[in-house]
């Protein structure tokens, strides 16, 4: 949906140039996640981030994000340069950047493309921070641009599990659930906690179980036909 002329006016009374604001390629900005919520009274702004260089900030208006993991896969490994990924999820609404829409690029990795295709990782086009990764429903973003200003606010976003520990680079003894793929999804391995092993375990056997059912079911009827 395009922009309708107020809101095109709205974003250059925040400081937005005609160029930044006018045609068909900035069209984008005036979509959720890049959309300015400056004069949205709804949007309550609870947190700060920022890039290393300060040419891309945002605010946060959720509280907490809905989830956070650690992730060892080897693209974040790769693209973060370190050995694993701190990551919260995040609805798109929840966000509003308060500069530097016009410093921002995007790297779609399994293309390995600059155009903005979903989901696609985010980051500043001068200093080349890792912003967030932008997917079709929601936005991951990094708790370590965030401008803490307490412990408490902190721990709201303490990660939950990790991800693709099959692909680790580094042991974590935390006690979090560990999971060789996404979680949810695939095993429970090394120093998770063993109510959840269990569990994951009785769910791989009735999903198994119900595999063989249908199986058998599906060969009864073509015995009979």
């Amino acid at each position: 949906m395009s922009p309708t002329q107020t809101e095109k006016d709205d974003a250059k009374s925040n400081g937005h140039s005609n160029e930044d604001v006018n045609g068909e390629h900035n069209e984008w900005k005036f979509r959720a996640p890049y959309k300015v919520h400056d004069n949205d009274p709804n949007f309550k702004a609870l947190y700060e981030g920022s890039c290393h260089c300060g040419k891309v900030q945002y605010q946060l208006s959720r509280e907490k994000p809905l989830s956070a993991k650690f992730c060892h896969c080897s693209t974040c490994q790769v693209l973060h340069g370190a050995p694993f990924q701190w990551a919260a999820i995040f609805h798109k609404e929840d966000i509003n950047f308060t500069s530097g829409h016009s410093d921002l690029g995007w790297y779609e990795s399994s293309e390995k493309t600059t155009r903005h295709k979903l989901p696609c990782k985010v980051s500043c086009a001068y200093c080349r921070s890792p912003i967030m990764d932008e997917g079709r429903k929601m936005i991951l973003l990094f708790p370590s641009l965030i401008k803490f200003k307490g412990h408490e606010e902190k721990e709201k976003f303490d990660a939950t599990c990790h991800m693709f520990y099959g692909s680790r680079l580094v042991d974590v003894k935390d006690g979090l659930p560990k999971w060789t793929g996404l979680d949810g999804k695939s095993e429970l391995i090394e120093d998770s906690p063993v109510e959840m092993v269990r569990k994951r375990k009785r769910e791989i056997e009735e999903e198994e179980a119900g595999e063989e059912g249908k199986g058998e079911g599906e060969e009864k009827k073509r015995e009979k036909t």
